[in-house]
């Protein structure tokens, strides 16, 4: 019933802006035999909606992949760099809060771990919505900033890393099995915040899938059952996200394209000093204003990404 409610939105967004762009039709063609310059604001204004709409269309018709109309899980790890880096993976997370918020999703924190003196160590994060996991799967890869740090006492420049990894929320739909003598359990006491309840009773939990070495804490909840079905839900998320890699690695192996989302391979940096960008390695995409980006402006990386990957695979 879902998949039928979301097909019958699309038709129905397509056959308005048909009929928008017969009504432009229209009117040009009024503009040709009557005065055009009482029409050519109109005109121009109505080019310009229909224009704009139709760029949106094509953007979310790159969105073709089986798991792309899907909800997403965005996971952030603080890499080299120290408290820098953790604080680096926390602004991440506020990048990736922001732009989930500006687009009408629902965001939650699904895990937390605190840096050492500040920021993160780690989170993950769900943001819940149409085509979320299409738009930001292309955000996986380490992220890199160049910054004067406000954490040195000369305040020089520091380079940091955080690693994000965008996941997949699947459902009981999704052909995901895990057999139980395949499945680790593991509890201890929760190190995050939550008072003296959370320290006293063991409500965090690891589950480990065994096969794959794959491992999910999870301790940002009161109660144990919450935390191992939260876990679950990522380690599901993560199960289908490595075999779709599998996938996606033997395919670019065989174009002499692939490279590894992983440490030293940087697909984004972002500068503060000594001037201001933001620069996707991939696809050469610059964004002048940082603070900008950082504050959940992602879309023109998001969408020139989809556009050159859409290129590739044909």
């Amino acid at each position: 019933m879902k998949e039928a409610s979301t097909l019958r939105e699309e038709i129905a967004t397509w056959q308005s802006l048909e009929r928008r762009a017969r009504g432009l039709v229209d009117l040009a063609d009024m503009a040709l035999t009557e005065d055009a310059s009482e029409l050519e604001p109109e005109l121009e204004s109505e080019r310009e909606i229909v224009e704009k709409a139709l760029e949106d269309l094509e953007t979310q018709a790159m969105l073709s992949g089986p798991h792309d109309g899907r909800s997403a899980i965005v996971s952030l790890q603080a890499g080299a760099g120290g408290v820098d880096s953790q604080d680096w993976a926390q602004m991440l997370v506020t990048m990736f809060r922001r732009w989930g918020d500006s687009h009408g999703h629902k965001v939650r924190i699904l895990d937390w771990m605190d840096g050492d003196e500040a920021g993160i160590k780690r989170a993950d994060l769900e943001i819940d919505g149409t085509n979320v996991y299409g738009y930001l799967k292309g955000e996986a890869g380490v992220h890199r900033l160049i910054r004067l740090s406000p954490f040195d006492n000369q305040h020089q420049r520091h380079t940091s890393f955080a690693l994000v990894e965008v996941l997949p929320v699947v459902d009981d739909a999704v052909d995901v099995s895990i057999s139980p003598e395949d499945l680790r359990v593991d509890t201890f006491r929760s190190s995050g915040a939550g008072g003296q309840n959370v320290q006293k009773n063991e409500t965090a939990v690891r589950l480990t899938h065994i096969p794959t070495g794959l491992a999910v804490s999870v301790q940002n909840e009161r109660s144990q059952g919450r935390n191992r079905e939260i876990a679950m839900r990522i380690l599901m998320a993560r199960l289908v996200e490595r075999e779709m890699a599998k996938r996606r690695e033997e395919e670019m192996r065989l174009r002499g394209e692939f490279v590894a989302p992983e440490w030293g391979n940087q697909i984004r940096t972002y500068v503060l000093h000594p001037y201001k960008m933001v620069k996707d390695h991939r696809t050469g995409h610059e964004e002048p204003d940082p603070d900008a980006v950082l504050g959940g402006e992602l879309d023109p990386f998001l969408t020139t990404w989809l556009r050159e990957s859409v290129g590739r695979e044909r």
